[in-house]
């Protein structure tokens, strides 16, 4: 049994407890000393490499239908616990290499192929015996076989010697493995082992030299080995058992010999069996009498035992029997301040005081501050209530208590006429007061919210319904009050002409005070609104995430001073890029925000509503400020605010749209049943109301006026093609003409929806340009220019040398065409020019007009020239410079 000490079974369950976490099976593990230096010639360690103690252990982990097997290395902490040191790969063990420079055969390396460095020499690993070598060997052998598939080399061990070991203790391993409950060491066969023998255990030179000694110790004559043949053997085998019977009976000689000293020594040892005996018969006498004296003092400690442990359980009951009727004891002047206490502010820090006391008197009755096994105690159970009791009453009281104060505080400034807006003055809300007094039972509510969550519904509301009053009330004397100071002229209409709607009337006087109005009324109430938001937040407890630290919740453009440094910035619940998740908490904050603020917007409607009917294009300017708003709002606001904001813009791009709807309308129904003549008059107009946008909007958002310039322009320009395909006759002057008078040069330099709709218009300008020109022209040349149009066809298909002898193409035609086309010249181009004039509104356009048509005419008859010279070379015609001076004179 002295063999398994090595891997028994109390190191089995240290191994298997430092791998618990890896999920591998242990192997076999097994103790070891590991060294780093050479081995000298005496095969003993040099005083530099001491040897350290560590355990191998091998385990397997199952991947799948594959398993992968582990070489572990162990060592004991300070406290003498294995743990993991380093990790081995199985699949990269190379080579096992028996050390030579030891004699006892004991240590060994391990070589893997896969360690990054290779130049450093691996460590040493001795065994206690051979037994522990060949059992780690052996395991590894075959670890690797069953796993891998594969066997590393092994240098400096006889396979043979190897195999023989693993069949003479292959029945003690499996014995040792039921006996032990621990491992069962491996068992290998010899045709298991193919392993490559890379120096063997003993040379030729040693084994010969082994036989020569042998043989040295029987001297055999040359003569005699000569006539000995086989039978020789036989001869020196009976010799050497003649040797040994001789030997064996000089033994038994000698021991015949000695018989007296042996009678002796026979006597001696009866002599000592009988004191022995007698000694062992007082052993068992003593025995006994130790063993009831053992059970007598164990019978006295179990007694004393039970008394000390019976008197240390007295004093710890009494110790918490103190304890718990110390909790359960109410001080008469908590109780005083929680039952019938008042709430005047000079009693808050006892009424504070008592709600930290009863909040922890509550907590200390509930599991863990007091046992489970307390709770179910009369007395706790009959406390908890009582103090359950006592909180429901301070808290009811509490709760009217801040009702009716919230009710007050606002009663008393609505009563107070300075507090609002009055004619000729208008009034800066100002809270810092209301705000002062609320903080005085801030903490009060903090209290309240740890007794009781569910009083703060009703509270909340009542907060928000006081508030409510108070804020409307200011915006709406503010927004009154701010409209009839705000002086502002209404003019005549100048779009559409006719329109009797003095909503659809921009005046053409300055109408900025409205926009300034709306600003002021933004700049004045939107702050004011979320500080209002963020105080409630904070005041009435709720749990929700903060952005922006105080006061910095402001825009530069807004000239608010803001005195409360205990507002917060809420968190943005409504906007685009929602940066938190719709908690409970956070909705009713939302639905609060909505109770606190809702109705104030109704005046806010009303100041867009009064501006719009002032000046409809104000609506430009009220929509840049409220996107101002917005964008400096995206960090920190409250819900509503935002809500408000967008509510305003859609407001306000409504109304505008509404204006612009009604302005296009009128375009469309422009004189239906009237012959249009000259420029329509909402041409020019709509230059002049794109000016006025243009500086209105002021380097603001383009897409509200973006969008109506879309419109209009898009109306104006179908309105014109529908007028003008009324009277066909004149469609191309009429067209020409207003596409004429779309002064829009300046303003499509800067602004790009403009620049569009300038090159549409001047676009379309020059194709009924070259459609009037074209049929002016052939009105006074129309033989002329067909005649020439039908040689241009014919010269698709024939040469031009028979386009002479075709039918109306001879040259008697040419010269019949030539003389009623161009005989009195000079008059027929006066008489374009005339028809020209005649056909024009505009005398601005006629000279451009007359240079595009005399060159118009020039390049159509050059083409003619050089026709009749292709065609008809003998043929003679005015040339063409003589016709380029006869029209520079004209």
């Amino acid at each position: 049994m002295a063999k398994l000490n090595s891997y028994d079974e109390e190191l089995r369950r240290a191994c298997m407890a430092a791998i618990e976490a890896t999920d591998q099976e242990l192997v076999l593990s097994i103790r070891v000393a590991k060294s780093s230096g050479v081995w000298a010639k005496s095969g003993k360690l040099g005083l530099g490499h001491m040897a350290k103690p560590r355990v191998l252990a091998i385990s397997v982990k199952a991947k799948g239908q594959s398993s992968e097997a582990f070489l572990r290395v162990l060592k004991y902490s300070s406290g003498g616990v294995l743990q993991p040191a380093k990790l081995y790969k199985l699949k990269h063990l190379s080579k096992v290499e028996v050390v030579t420079n030891d004699r006892s055969g004991c240590t060994f390396t391990l070589g893997f192929d896969n360690l990054r460095v290779q130049s450093v020499a691996p460590p040493l690993w001795t065994m206690r015996n051979i037994d522990d070598r060949n059992r780690l060997i052996i395991s590894i052998l075959k670890t690797c076989k069953d796993v891998l598939g594969h066997l590393p080399k092994v240098v400096g061990i006889d396979v043979v010697e190897m195999a023989l070991w693993a069949k003479e203790n292959a029945a003690t391993s499996k014995q040792v493995g039921s006996l032990q409950d621990g491992p069962v060491m491996p068992t290998i066969a010899e045709g298991d082992i193919k392993v490559i023998v890379e120096r063997e255990l003993v040379s030729q030179l040693e084994e010969e030299d082994d036989m020569e000694a042998l043989f040295g110790r029987h001297v055999l004559y040359p003569q005699t080995c000569n006539a000995m043949g086989v039978g020789e053997a036989e001869a020196f085998s009976e010799r050497l058992r003649r040797e040994l019977q001789a030997l064996e009976a000089a033994n038994v000689h000698s021991i015949v010999e000695n018989e007296p000293l042996l009678n002796e020594i026979l006597d001696g040892l009866e002599s000592a069996m009988s004191c022995v005996e007698e000694m062992d018969d007082w052993l068992g006498v003593f025995n006994l009498k130790l063993r009831h004296m053992r059970e007598d003092i164990e019978s006295i400690e179990t007694r004393n035992n039970k008394l000390e442990m019976l008197s240390v359980n007295n004093k710890t009951l009494t110790e918490e029997l103190e304890k718990l009727l110390e909790r359960l004891h109410i001080p008469s002047e908590h109780a005083a301040s929680l039952s019938d206490g008042s709430f005047d502010e000079s009693c808050m820090l006892q009424n504070i005081e008592a709600c930290e006391w009863l909040a922890n008197a509550i907590r200390s009755l509930d599991v863990p501050k007091l046992e489970g096994c307390y709770t179910n105690m009369r007395s706790v159970r009959e406390k908890r209530s009582e103090l359950e009791k006592l909180r429901n009453t301070f808290v009811k009281r509490a709760s009217e208590f801040l009702k009716t104060y919230f009710a007050s505080l606002v009663d008393f400034m609505i009563s107070d006429k300075s507090y609002f807006s009055q004619r000729g003055q208008l009034k800066r809300p100002d809270h810092a007061d209301l705000r002062y007094k609320c903080r005085t039972y801030a903490r009060l509510l903090q209290h309240l919210k740890a007794l009781d969550k569910s009083c703060f519904v009703p509270l909340r509301k009542a907060y928000c319904s006081s508030l409510n009053l108070l804020l409307r009330r200011e915006a709406r004397e503010f927004a009154n009050e701010l409209r009839a100071s705000t002086k502002a002229s209404r003019n005549p209409a100048v779009w559409p002409e006719g329109s009797s709607g003095s909503n659809l009337s921009p005046g053409s006087g300055d109408t900025s005070t409205v926009s300034d109005a709306y600003g002021k009324m933004l700049t004045i109430f939107i702050p004011l609104l979320v500080d209002e938001s963020s105080f409630f937040a904070h005041f009435m407890c709720f749990e929700v995430p903060v952005l922006a630290p105080p006061g910095s919740h402001h825009s530069n453009n807004q000239s608010v001073t803001n005195e409360d440094d205990d507002d917060l910035g809420i968190m943005d619940i409504d906007g685009d890029e929602k940066t938190a998740k719709e908690t409970p908490e956070l909705l009713a904050l939302n639905e609060s925000l909505h109770d606190l603020l809702d109705g104030i917007q109704e005046d806010f409607y009303a100041v867009v509503d009064w501006a719009y009917k002032i000046d409809p294009l104000r609506c430009i300017s009220m929509h840049g400020i409220t996107e101002r708003y917005i964008s400096a709002q995206k960090a920190d606001a409250a819900g509503f605010v935002r809500i408000l904001l967008d509510d305003l813009e859609s407001r306000i791009s409504t109304q505008f749209n509404s204006f612009v709807d009604e302005a296009c309308h009128q375009i469309e129904r422009h004189e239906r049943n009237v012959r249009q003549v000259g420029v329509l008059s909402y041409i020019p107009r709509f230059a002049t109301l794109a000016t006025r946008m243009e500086q209105y909007i002021q380097g603001q958002s383009r897409d509200l006026v973006d969008q109506a310039y879309n419109k209009f322009v898009t109306v104006m320009f179908n309105t014109l093609e529908r007028i003008a395909q009324a009277d066909l006759k004149y469609a191309d002057i009429m067209l020409l003409e207003n596409y004429a008078s779309c002064s829009l040069y300046d303003l499509a330099n800067v602004v790009p929806t403009l620049a569009k709709f300038y090159h549409q218009a001047s676009e379309a300008y020059e194709q009924a340009c070259t459609r009037c020109i074209s049929a002016i022209i052939y009105y006074q040349f129309e033989k002329l220019f067909q005649f020439a149009r039908k040689i241009e066809d014919l010269m698709f298909t024939i040469t031009p040398e028979e386009i002479p002898f075709q039918l109306g193409l001879s040259k008697m035609d040419l010269r019949k065409v030539v003389k009623s086309s161009l005989s009195g010249v000079d008059k027929s181009i006066s008489s374009m020019f005339k028809r020209l004039q005649k056909k024009l509104n505009s005398e601005e356009l006629l000279p451009s007009l007359w240079d595009k048509c005399k060159k118009e005419f020039l390049d159509k008859y050059d083409s003619f020239a050089q026709l009749v010279t292709k065609i008809y070379p003998t043929e003679t015609i005015p040339a063409v410079s003589e016709m380029r001076d006869l029209l520079a004179q004209m």
